[in-house]
């Protein structure tokens, strides 16, 4: 009896992942580095290559607002968000205008543009978090400029009243909702996402309604999860989304500040997934994709770094940009001649996830000295 508690713990009470997640930003240093941001200002404004609802190449403003905060992280939060490090408990009405007319001012009215992305760091059309007059300014405000909107939401969010709200001031708006995995399970206990896969269905459903279009976002590599089991679930929740999505966007894992993912990538306990898992993951699932008219999406954030994900090192910037051109060309060729001695290591660690039960995985540090990562605080 000694030995099974030696393995499966010391008996000690469960930390509910609300705790892990709320209880370090409630200590005064937190409270002051959120208090610290100018609530005048947008987190971030940049202008980025994209393409159009039909195809066409353009030009899109990317406006990340700086808001009070989602309303899931107030109650739990996600196990791998790291938005909450750019909020203030207390930013008002004025400060988002004030931050919308900030934006504006940097990008010249969106010159050039013909897409925004106006990101907040939960749901555009939740109340508490974007006054409702602040959404409905910004909602005539892109519809007049003629500019194709995105917006994210959780699913449990898009409540039908307000999705009518959102198409009778821009029909012209995609909503963007952070599913993650399609699978109740990994929802709950990988992501702790706050919502079912059935929730996530209902709001599709009632997007269509308005005819707005639904943009999914599949997170791979969920943390306690190995890149064996990441590939093999990511692949699969891919061609069951893609009939009910306008476009997919998987994201895979980049270690955020202060999250749970974080915690246990500073323990070694998580690793990000490799750039090879993404490649092996779009040529497994291009055929039944090609079969609808979902637009795929694969964006490696911080690809190649060690937050993000990543090979060896020698390899990744060739990996990430056949990665970004096929998310643009839908072409498998753009992988033609992609080499690299890494590869046969990581195809070494997809077989022993797969074999073994290792639900954290079994493949080791892709760089460094290992002598001195093990010496490493």
């Amino acid at each position: 009896m000694g030995d099974a508690c030696g393995v499966m713990g010391d008996g000690s009470p469960a930390v509910k992942i609300h705790h892990l997640v709320k209880a370090p930003e409630n200590t005064a240093a937190s409270i002051s580095r959120r208090e610290s941001w100018d609530a005048s200002k947008p987190a971030t404004v940049y202008v980025t290559p994209e393409r159009m609802p039909d195809g066409t190449p353009c030009q899109a403003a990317t406006v990340i607002l700086r808001t009070r905060g989602c309303a899931w992280w107030w109650k739990s939060g996600c196990t791998f968000c790291g938005y909450f490090n750019d909020v203030r408990d207390d930013v008002t009405a004025d400060n988002l205008f004030a931050q919308w007319d900030a934006a504006k001012k940097q990008t010249k009215d969106f010159k050039g543009c013909t897409m925004v992305k106006v990101y907040t760091s939960g749901t555009f059309f939740e109340d508490q978090e974007n006054p409702v007059e602040w959404q409905e300014h910004v909602l005539r405000e892109t519809h007049e400029m003629g500019l194709h909107l995105i917006v994210e939401a959780q699913a449990h969010m898009c409540k039908p009243e307000k999705l009518a709200f959102l198409a009778k001031h821009n029909p012209n708006t995609t909503v963007a909702i952070g599913l993650e995995a399609y699978d109740d399970a990994v929802l709950r206990f990988h992501v702790n996402k706050g919502f079912s896969t059935k929730t996530w269905r209902k709001s599709v459903a009632d997007l269509r309604t308005n005819g707005l279009r639904v943009k999914t976002y599949l997170i791979f590599k969920p943390p306690f999860m190995s890149e064996g089991d990441a590939l093999e679930h990511t692949s699969k929740w891919l061609i069951e989304v893609a009939p009910l999505s306008d476009e997919v966007s998987i994201n895979p894992m980049n270690i955020q500040n202060r999250t749970i993912v974080d915690r246990l990538f500073r323990n070694r306990e998580y690793r990000p997934p490799w750039l090879w898992s993404l490649v092996e993951m779009i040529q497994r699932t291009h055929e039944a994709t090609a079969e609808h008219d979902a637009r795929i999406i694969v964006h490696p954030t911080a690809g190649g770094k060690i937050r993000g994900a990543h090979n060896c090192g020698n390899c990744d910037k060739h990996v990430v940009a056949a990665i970004e051109r096929y998310s643009v060309s839908r072409n498998l060729a753009e992988f033609k001649g992609l080499e690299c001695d890494c590869k046969a290591v990581w195809s070494a660690e997809i077989n022993s996830d797969l074999t073994f039960p290792t639900p954290l995985g079994s493949g080791r540090d892709r760089r460094g000295n290992r002598v001195d990562l093990m010496r490493a605080p």
